[in-house]
């Protein structure tokens, strides 16, 4: 699989590393690493950041869902933020879309825009999810994967792939090499969301699954090799 455009999914909860809340300046540094030799490759790059290292508004009953929601995508424009510094510090340039104003903090996310950042070389993050509560930033990332034309999702985990039942419960799981988008649905196996997974299903949006922390696992992934789990359509 030769990739020209990817986008790269990075759970919040990865960016916290061992601390698992606020940031791992080092596993932000690493990840930056990777993403530039992808960019000097010639790879177009663009970057959706989940909000779980600072909230998980879902689990608490004493906030109402659209507000939750609206907090959750407000962290991950501070993720956004933080991260595209940290690739500008290692040479990259970049630039921040958000569905919803935010001040000078960030553009308003525009196709024409979004298209001339990745022309430029830039790397671009989609941040804010995709601006309206009820909707994960697993949707997040598929809707703008399709409407970016990119040639894949990548999904950098803590888990090296795609499971047919919980590895860290089950010692005998299999992981998939290969499984189509239509199994996954079927199955439940939930590497995305249902509505990310039919999205990505009816606009034919492959994805890969792959361990974050193996090393180069998102250069090696941006370049096409995937030592994990590609799901199909």
């Amino acid at each position: 699989m030769k990739t020209n455009r990817v986008l790269l999914k990075l759970s919040g909860e990865a960016l916290a590393g061992p601390k698992k809340m606020g940031f791992d300046e080092d596993t932000v540094k690493e990840v930056a690493r990777q993403v530039k030799l992808s960019i000097d490759a010639g790879v177009q790059v663009g970057i959706v950041i989940g909000g779980g290292n600072f909230w998980r508004g879902r689990t608490s009953n004493a906030i109402d869902r659209t507000k939750a929601d609206q907090i959750g995508m407000l962290a991950t424009v501070m993720n956004c933020i933080y991260v595209s510094e940290i690739f500008r510090n290692a040479g990259m340039e970049t630039e921040i879309f958000t569905p919803f104003a935010c001040g000078a903090m960030t553009a308003l996310f525009s196709k024409d825009k979004a298209n001339k950042g990745f022309e430029e070389g830039r790397v671009v993050f989609f941040a804010g999810g995709t601006g309206h509560p009820y909707f994960s930033t697993d949707t997040g990332i598929a809707l703008r994967a399709i409407e970016m034309d990119a040639d894949c999702i990548l999904l950098a985990k803590s888990i090296d792939g795609v499971y047919d039942s919980d590895p860290k419960i089950n010692p005998d799981a299999k992981r998939y090499n290969t499984i189509t988008i239509q199994e996954v649905i079927d199955r439940q196996l939930a590497v995305v969301d249902l509505t990310a997974s039919i999205m990505c299903m009816e606009h034919r949006m492959p994805m890969a699954v792959f361990d974050l922390n193996e090393k180069d696992g998102i250069a090696n992934a941006m370049q096409g090799k995937i030592n994990g789990t590609m799901v199909t359509v």
